[in-house]
């Protein structure tokens, strides 16, 4: 599966943004939004909802590169997400997300009929490598409904 592709199609919000991405991999993803004025905020910088949108994007990248195989029986879905502005972004901004449970043991609560839950942390970074903010989605995989 082309995680990326997969990724755009499903969000078109994140296609609008001209989201794009660099790497996606066993639970790990990094994606990019270039430096574009009609995506600045009052004080020049990418606005907030740019930020979390790569951010949450980059995170459903990497749960997916750790879960996709999981499609079939099971729906992502995030179920919570707390993000931190530390500094003002300036210009391209990267988001690196890392999935922050064993991936066994989400699949072994899936098995076992349950509901996982887990996390994935985002760290974003402008163009002069700085953080600029840190997101965590709380992610789900919700078994599909049997007939």
């Amino acid at each position: 599966m082309d995680i990326g592709a997969f990724m755009l199609d499903s969000v078109p919000f994140a296609r609008l943004l001209g989201i794009t991405f660099d790497t996606i991999g066993s639970g790990t993803a990094v994606a990019r939004l270039a430096d574009r004025a009609d995506l600045h905020n009052h004080v020049g910088g990418p606005h907030a909802g740019a930020l979390f949108t790569l951010a949450e994007t980059a995170s459903g990248a990497a749960m997916l590169s750790a879960f996709g195989d999981q499609l079939s029986r099971a729906v992502p879905l995030a179920t919570e997400a707390s993000i931190r502005y530390l500094k003002l972004a300036k210009g391209e901004v990267t988001a690196a997300a890392t999935l922050r449970a064993e991936r066994e043991a989400v699949v072994a609560r899936l098995d076992a009929g349950e509901r996982p839950e887990f996390e994935v942390g985002v760290e974003i970074r402008d163009a002069g490598d700085v953080v600029v903010s840190e997101l965590t989605v709380s992610w789900t995989l919700r078994p599909n409904r049997r007939s």
